[in-house]
């Protein structure tokens, strides 16, 4: 038996991905790498004009088709309902991106108990819809590839000094949250590796959106040994890494693309 090439394991053409947070900042990336490998990309988004939007641009191969639905995570009618939109586009799922966050910036010195409950909330929804993703593999015989965004800030605290004098604290639910989801990922692929479903998570260090404050991103670079923040298409080779034939061995894996952040 010929061992597949390697322009082989990394290619996803048949195969189709649902994206949740798919039209922001981060998931517009996640979305093009996953379109340029062939894969058919659903993208959702609690707007579904900004879905469509992202799901109109991508860029098609052979026969893949690209499409948007409403998918609000935090809410579990919502979410079932978006995933079975997603099966109506395409018939079929074979990779879930967990990537949508609902945002709260309270620090740990406003935050109060609802707030913290509802960035926990983000995990429920990674669980229900990485579980539903599971179950659909399952019945149709296939394999699956889940992907859980985590976080550098699921690993290793923030420095109080970058935010000092410029606004909150990196808050204490985000990290809760992402360490959460960060051991998630290792309970699941465990679980899930006989029903031949792998389950990783993709950690980003600092990704700051253009929206973020010019000096906290100045502060920010003097924290990373590369000196400098990460581009949205640069976690394009770990998610296909993960996604794809390419990393059929592995599961249960907290990949991290963070500069060299955490080796500090």
């Amino acid at each position: 038996m010929t061992d597949p090439t390697h322009n082989k394991l990394f290619d996803l053409t048949g195969k189709t991905a649902l994206v949740t947070g798919g039209s922001g900042y981060l998931g517009g990336a996640l979305c093009q790498a996953l379109a340029e490998a062939g894969a058919s990309v659903v993208v959702a988004s609690r707007d579904a004009s900004r879905a469509q939007a992202v799901a109109g641009q991508l860029p098609a191969r052979g026969d893949a088709t690209h499409h948007g639905v409403v998918l609000d995570h935090l809410d579990e009618d919502a979410l079932n309902r978006g995933f079975e939109a997603a099966l109506q586009c395409t018939g079929s799922l074979d990779i879930l991106v967990n990537n949508a966050h609902a945002v709260d910036g309270n620090d740990w010195t406003s935050v109060d108990a609802e707030a913290f409950n509802r960035q926990m909330a983000n995990a429920s929804g990674y669980f229900l819809l990485a579980r539903r993703l599971r179950d659909h593999v399952v019945e149709r015989g296939r394999s699956g590839s889940v992907v859980l965004l985590g976080s550098m800030y699921g690993m290793v605290g923030s420095y109080p000094d970058a935010y000092e004098g410029i606004g909150p604290a990196n808050p204490v639910h985000y990290q809760t949250l992402k360490g959460g989801v960060v051991q998630m990922a290792r309970h699941l692929a465990v679980y899930w590796a006989k029903d031949r479903v792998r389950v990783n998570c993709l950690s980003p260090g600092p990704f700051p959106s253009p929206a973020t404050p010019v000096p906290l991103v100045e502060r920010l670079n003097g924290k990373s040994p590369m000196g400098r923040m990460g581009l949205p298409h640069e976690l394009a080779g770990a998610l296909l890494l993960l996604a794809s034939p390419a990393g059929s061995y592995i599961t249960g894996h907290n990949l991290v693309v963070d500069g060299g952040w955490t080796a500090w």
